[in-house]
């Protein structure tokens, strides 16, 4: 990679615009400020989200009402996973790394098309607000859980309409954001940035950029047919009316399994970029891990079915997709092992996002592999519906997209604020956070095996000793998290000025100073080889 000299341009911190203040902001086209606006949008989110799921843990430690009433953990627990999957994990690293990175690491000036993306942010914030609102107006927050599942959300009394419509316009949102990003690779490439000379991180982008701008539609059109279901009992879904609702589990998993991969691949990508950094060595099977991405968002479309085996589907329908899921988790697997591969006989120089990899590569195998647990037949009717689902589903999506974006944000930190952070206080909130999440969700797998369901506000007393230590481990896993954040806060003040490589990163981010100029490059730079092309 070219290295950029003699920038005059100022930072994009710095940069005086035509509008001053917060409107400097919010009115921005910048990538970069766009990216930070989805960051803080994203966080505050996020703090909602975590402290919901807070509560209810806290709700669960012992049988019977703790803190709130049976209506009161609906409520929570439907707010909980729409803010957490449509508003957090969904645009997560795509919205946040990828719109900062994206256009810096293959040589661009911006993405193709700036106005749309500061579009992306309005409709964002407009989506979550709407959700929000549905929990103080009408006859009740929604309680049909984040699914909206049929038939409850065309019959429950609750306030569907705003949260449906808030997770519609949440959609649009991401199929801008995948547009965008596919334009901007195709089109806005640095001159010898050729394809396998590509970082991992867009490619990453690029397939997920797929999944975003074909999958998202069918979610879309699904949702404003639960609408229609709602305000002019059409019959869709209504079976007193002749239609069938497992037709709405069939439309739903076809965009949500798919929208795993929205959340997974970018969080792989972040890895690909973070290992070979720290291991001061390329990266081993870079063409494999490309092919690897591009299969997991190809196959993705194909296995919805898995989420529906108790549902009464034929008994051939039942062996293809659970054939399907085994066959997608081996793209999968050929990442964990060029991973691994990377860091043998490595010089490894160890620092926070390098640990927030490993932790990554831990959760996730534990993930993965109790997802081919799921996807088997036999396995599956007895785990179906149970704690163990929630287990494996917050080991893939928090485990393995929080993780990475955790370790992406302690990658990343020095070239977006200009700032270091303190290591020490940055580690100890990770272990803090380890042991919590380890605590909190392995004793789920647990409980689900001996059959306690999910979603379920009471419980049996055999399930009480699990839902303790679960409980506990939900608290120190909180206290660990604003540990995180209160050291990412408090170094924007305090920490001391980075240098615009502090890792010995190979992409071409880190031959531009840190924080970024506003156009990025004084001139679009020249590749001739590819970031991994040392040893």
């Amino acid at each position: 990679m070219s290295t950029q000299i003699g920038f005059e341009q100022p930072s994009y911190l710095e940069y005086k615009g035509k509008y001053k203040g917060i409107f400097s902001w919010i009115l921005s086209t910048d990538h970069k400020r766009i990216a930070i606006l989805y960051l803080f949008s994203l966080l505050s989110f996020f703090a909602i989200g975590a402290t919901l799921g807070l509560l209810m843990k806290i709700e669960l430690i012992a049988p019977g009402k703790t803190i709130m009433t049976a209506q009161t953990y609906n409520a929570f627990f439907t707010l909980h996973g729409i803010i957490m999957i449509f508003a957090v994990v969904i645009p997560g690293l795509p919205a946040v790394f990828g719109n900062f990175f994206l256009p810096i690491m293959i040589g661009a000036k911006d993405v193709a098309f700036p106005k749309l993306n500061l579009l992306s942010w309005y409709f964002y914030v407009t989506g979550v607000s709407l959700v929000l609102i549905s929990q103080f107006t009408g006859q009740g927050p929604p309680d049909t859980g984040w699914t909206f599942y049929a038939p409850y959300s065309f019959r429950t009394t609750g306030n569907m309409l705003p949260a449906v419509f808030g997770a519609f316009v949440l959609g649009f949102s991401s199929i801008l954001t995948g547009l965008n990003f596919l334009v901007t690779i195709h089109r806005m490439r640095a001159p010898g940035m050729t394809w396998m000379r590509m970082p991992l991180f867009p490619w990453t982008l690029y397939a997920t950029g797929w999944v975003q701008l074909l999958a998202t539609p069918i979610i879309g059109i699904t949702l404003l047919m639960i609408i229609a279901e709602r305000t002019l009992h059409i019959g869709f879904f209504d079976p007193t009316l002749g239609g069938d609702p497992l037709l709405y589990q069939h439309l739903f998993w076809t965009y949500s399994h798919p929208a795993v991969y929205i959340m997974i691949l970018p969080a792989m990508g972040a890895i690909s970029e973070i290992i070979p950094t720290f291991c001061h060595k390329t990266i081993f099977g870079y063409k494999f891990i490309v092919a690897s991405s591009i299969a997991i968002a190809f196959v993705g479309y194909f296995i919805w079915g898995h989420h529906m085996f108790t549902s009464g589907m034929s008994g051939t329908a039942l062996y293809t997709f659970s054939l399907l899921t085994f066959i997608v988790a081996i793209p999968s697997a050929v990442k964990v092992f060029n991973w691994i591969s990377t860091m043998h006989k490595a010089s490894i120089d160890l620092q926070t996002p390098f640990f927030w990899a490993v932790g990554f590569l831990f959760v996730f195998m534990i993930g993965g592999f109790s997802g081919l647990i799921l996807g088997s037949l036999a396995t599956d009717i007895h785990l179906h519906n149970t704690h163990f689902v929630v287990a494996h589903f917050h080991f893939i999506v928090f485990g393995g997209t929080g993780y990475a974006f955790f370790g992406a944000m302690h990658y990343w930190y020095p070239k977006i604020t200009g700032k270091m952070y303190d290591s020490r206080w940055a580690n100890t909130g990770l272990v803090i956070f380890f042991a919590g999440f380890i605590t909190l969700y392995g004793e789920m797998f647990f409980l689900g095996m001996k059959g306690m369901p999910r979603r379920y506000y009471d419980y049996d007393e055999i399930f009480h000793t699990g839902n303790i230590f679960s409980s506990l481990g939900a608290i120190v896993m909180y206290f660990g998290l604003a540990v995180i954040i209160l050291n990412l806060i408090s170094s924007l003040r305090n920490g001391a000025k980075a240098p615009a490589d502090p890792w010995g990163g190979k992409t071409l981010e880190w031959t531009i100073p840190s924080p970024p100029p506003t156009e990025n490059f004084d001139e679009i730079p020249v590749v001739t080889k590819g970031p991994y092309d040392y040893k």
